[in-house]
């Protein structure tokens, strides 16, 4: 009797391999994203056979699959030529915390591994509870502006600003983060961050690293909270604008980290204003 579920699948993003690993299927995959790194094995046990928006259909079409999974409208080409040559496609979508748990579920379903897949589910909801349990109580939370890219300035997308507000902070462009395409994301008038003046400044520049110390000196910058206070932050790309289980655990575990830190920072220095005050010091005495 033939298998019921694919047995030779091909991701071309690194979110199902991640999670497809996390399930326990990883003997499933035959070929990978040249861009994955998590989990670190995949690039050592895995053909690769695509970039974002390219693919070798040759190699990809030779290792005889029974499931290609891809991303967006971005891979929409690629989907398109595998299809015409008879291979499955299942291309995924997902912009939000929730659409991402969804995905898990339904590639759990694809595999015929349901049960593990909403073990992962419980799992990540339950951190990211945890996380949001300890925020929902603050009193202040941080505005944070997070740089997709820097050339030209793109806002975060709809995955991170909620995790933003899950790890504690305010997105700064919370109204540009349903737009699931970066062109509408793009920040026309830098002067605009600066008008808007994030406590902290976060950037994952997509394929390179992040530079503070350009952002800094970006004309009009200099007296934004987050730069006089040095409040420029990285997280890996890896970690945080790939829609799977990276995000929702090592990407939001950062974004709490950072907004933390800083809250506990602004808290050490109003108890040193508090102390330093004439008047707090004589009532402190008496």
């Amino acid at each position: 009797m033939p298998a019921r579920h694919p047995q030779r699948i091909i991701c071309l993003t690194e979110e199902t391999c991640e999670t497809l690993y996390l399930l326990g299927e990883q003997d499933r995959i035959v070929g990978i994203s040249g861009f994955t790194v998590r989990p670190p094995q995949a690039r050592k046990e895995k053909p690769k056979v695509s970039a974002f928006i390219s693919a070798k259909l040759d190699k990809i079409l030779a290792l005889e699959p029974d499931l290609v999974l891809g991303f967006s409208d971005m891979q929409a080409d690629i989907a398109a030529a595998l299809i015409r040559t008879g291979v499955s496609v299942h291309v995924f979508n997902q912009r939000s915390v929730a659409q991402i748990l969804d995905m898990i579920l339904v590639l759990g379903s694809l595999v015929g591994a349901s049960d593990k897949a909403a073990l992962l589910i419980n799992e990540l909801e339950q951190g990211l509870a945890t996380i949001h349990r300890e925020t929902s109580v603050w009193t202040r939370r941080p505005r944070v502006y997070f740089e997709e890219w820097d050339e030209p300035q793109i806002s975060g997308i709809r995955w991170v600003s909620e995790l933003i507000g899950i790890a504690g902070g305010e997105d700064c462009f919370a109204e540009h983060a349903q737009y699931p395409d970066a062109r509408r994301r793009i920040i026309a008038d830098p002067a605009e961050v600066a008008r808007r003046a994030p406590d902290i400044i976060i950037g994952s520049w997509c394929g390179k690293k992040f530079r503070p110390e350009r952002v800094a000196a970006r004309p009009g910058w200099q007296t934004i909270p987050a730069v006089m206070n040095g409040e420029l932050h990285e997280i890996k790309s890896s970690d945080i604008l790939q829609p799977g289980p990276a995000a929702l655990t090592d990407g939001v575990r950062q974004l709490h980290a950072i907004i933390a830190r800083w809250r506990q920072h602004r808290e050490q220095n109003n108890n040193q204003a508090d102390n330093t005050h004439p008047v707090r010091r004589w009532h402190a005495r008496a």
